[in-house]
């Protein structure tokens, strides 16, 4: 491999000859050989390059950068944007704890590919366009991390996790309107209990869902605020005045989406209690989605030996050994995404509670785990619509035979004939092997026609 000379205040450092990166980006390389390389998430990276665009067109505004760097700068960051430089950002999540390594990667490239675009070679001495003075004018480390951990936060809910969760949530309304009438035995305890609809049950669901997502929206108010303009330790030293607002309404028309200043950047460097929060309610689907793929993982057990009150789609064979076996495939992988949140969560909530002084230095570590957990929970969601909730069908005859069998109905004999009297008929029935409306007869508790009359399991839903 050829390499260039890049110089930075420590002195001269050996980068690849192509690569756009500087000094700093490749002794991060150098001194982080920890983990997957390149796991620094990219949606930090397209973040940054929507901040650092906000930033040159503000200092243009300003009077503080030139109109042409204004436009150099512009114009890469939206080559990153356009993901036409994935590949120059090759730094891990284990560097410094404020992402300074990866905000100064951001810088590099922006910097010598702009100086490219201008008509200089990687390796001249001369340039125009530097990292530091120009590219992270008006900016630190620790108020640009923070905020591209807001810009990805929010957009990765917004674009991706809430409309998967709302698919998900419709075809579970769905189903509820359509099984509302397949009346099946309710369970408590792992128990039989009193009758209710499928589709009562799948309401459940839906409402459990629908819960998730009003939570989930509620936390993208305080991921709207951003940190920038705070610098260093959030007085904002070395911006201009009025800097703070008018950058924060330059990312919100390039990405699209309402960011503002944060009222507090002394608390918006110093903690990161709004992406714990929002975590949270990642934490929370993860709960929900778990409890829900369980259910229906039992409720279709069997096919013959088990509950199989509902049939799933069969996707693919289940056993290497077993022929014919077909197993909950699309419930095992959602629940182990829940899992994998659960466990996210465990690290956010540590790393969030480490901020010491006027900065938390868990900043990488906190972004990586979220955005993992908004994308596990968004593909998960849509595979497991697609994939087995979508073409779920009640077995009406597991359904009916189970119903039939219960010894719960007879709880619609305790305003007849009283409590004591109707458990002596369910322990004689469980005991015998015989039916409630048989052994009811037979002790003279009721007749065959109040019997009929009055456990209706219909009615009872």
């Amino acid at each position: 491999m050829k390499y260039r000379k890049e110089k930075d205040t420590m002195g001269v450092v050996d980068v690849p000859k192509t690569r756009y990166w500087g000094a700093q980006t490749q002794r991060s390389i150098n001194n982080f050989n920890i983990g997957k390389r390149s796991s620094m998430p990219l949606e930090i990276i397209y973040a940054y390059a929507y901040l650092k665009k906000a930033a040159a067109h503000t200092n243009f505004d300003l009077k503080i950068l030139s109109e042409t760097k204004m436009k150099i700068i512009s114009e890469v960051c939206d080559e990153i944007i356009n993901k036409k430089l994935n590949e120059e950002f090759p730094l891990v999540i284990w560097q410094t704890g404020s992402g300074t390594q990866t905000n100064m990667n951001v810088n590099e490239v922006i910097a010598n590919r702009g100086n490219e675009i201008l008509g200089y070679s990687l390796d001249s001495e001369k340039k125009e366009i530097h990292p530091n003075d120009d590219v992270n004018k008006s900016q630190s480390s620790n108020d640009t991390f923070p905020t591209a951990m807001h810009i990805a936060a929010y957009k990765i809910l917004i674009n991706d996790t809430i409309p998967a969760v709302k698919k998900l949530y419709s075809t579970f309304k769905k189903k509820s309107q359509e099984f509302n009438k397949v009346v099946k035995i309710g369970r408590t305890h792992l128990m039989d209990a009193t009758p209710l609809t499928l589709g009562q049950v799948f309401s459940g669901y839906s409402t459990q869902l629908n819960y998730c997502i009003e939570n989930l929206e509620n936390r993208l108010n305080r991921l709207s605020e951003i940190a920038l303009g705070g610098t260093a330790v959030g007085t904002g030293i070395n911006t201009p005045k009025g800097y703070d607002k008018k950058v924060a309404k330059y990312i919100s028309s390039f990405t699209k989406l309402s960011f503002t200043t944060s009222k507090n950047k002394f608390e918006s460097i110093a903690s990161h209690d709004a992406i714990v929060e929002a975590h949270a309610s990642l934490n929370q689907l993860s709960v929900s989605l778990n409890k829900i793929s369980n259910d229906i993982r039992m409720l279709a057990s069997g096919p013959r030996c088990g509950i199989g009150e509902i049939i799933l789609p069969s996707n693919e064979p289940g056993s290497s050994i077993m022929p014919g076996k077909v197993n909950p495939t699309q419930c095992e992988a959602l629940t182990m995404v829940c899992a994998q949140v659960m466990g996210n969560h465990t690290t956010v909530s540590i790393s969030g509670m480490q901020g010491q002084f006027e900065l938390n230095a868990f900043k990488p570590v906190i972004i990586s785990n979220f955005l993992e957990s908004a994308k596990l929970l968004a593909d998960c969601c849509l595979s497991f619509e697609k994939n087995c909730v979508r073409g779920i069908i009640p077995n009406f005859k597991k359904i009916k035979d189970n119903l039939d069998n219960s010894l719960m109905l007879v709880t619609a004999l305790n305003p007849k004939i009283g409590y004591v009297k109707s458990a002596e008929i369910a322990k004689l029935a469980h005991k015998n092997g015989t039916s409630l409306r048989e052994e009811g007869i037979n002790l003279g508790y009721l007749s065959g026609e109040e019997y009929d009359k009055w456990v209706d399991p219909k009615s009872m839903c």
